[in-house]
């Protein structure tokens, strides 16, 4: 009897250091984008930012070759850097990008009609395009913000743009 509970606990305990050694291995790699929103945008017309994805670069190392696979986005957000205490209200819709060197651009995530007072707002994931493999794991991986703004901003207000993005190991 004591020989099957030690069997049972050690059994348990093997399991659930797979479990914890799988969660470690199935990734889950950030960036960041800053968009600068300046006084001099206009209202109802859409704009452009652009930043590379160096940090993404440094998860993956822009190798076609890394030992991961299954890349979707898993979370995307934007939130108001400066001023203090500013907030959303402005922008009317927002759009997220990716793409690098020989791929085509997809939409990762967005949000239209944005109506709220929060200095931060969580974005609709689009996984509708498949997975991200080939695109993260290239070089030069770019990300292209496209906002529109309600009315123009008394002020320059900065924005991040923060992405996640989930892979499994390759076996």
């Amino acid at each position: 009897m004591k020989n099957i509970f030690s069997l049972a606990i050690f059994s348990s305990m093997a399991l659930a250091s797979c479990g914890a050694v799988q969660s470690i291995v199935q990734n889950t790699f950030p960036y960041t984008a800053n968009v600068l929103v300046s006084t001099g945008v206009p209202a109802n017309k859409e704009v452009s930012s652009t930043a590379t994805a160096s940090n993404v670069q440094t998860w993956v190392g822009g190798n076609n070759n890394a030992q991961i696979k299954d890349v979707r986005i898993s979370d995307a957000k934007i939130s108001v850097v400066s001023p203090t205490g500013g907030s959303l209200n402005a922008l009317k819709s927002v759009k997220v990008y990716i793409s690098s060197n020989g791929t085509n651009e997809k939409l990762v995530a967005s949000r239209s009609d944005i109506s709220t007072n929060s200095s931060s707002l969580n974005l609709d994931l689009n996984n509708d395009g498949g997975f991200l493999d080939s695109i993260v794991k290239s070089t030069g991986l770019t990300v292209r913000t496209v906002y529109e703004l309600k009315n123009q901003t008394t002020s320059d207000m900065n924005l991040k743009v923060s992405l996640n993005f989930s892979s499994v190991p390759v076996r």
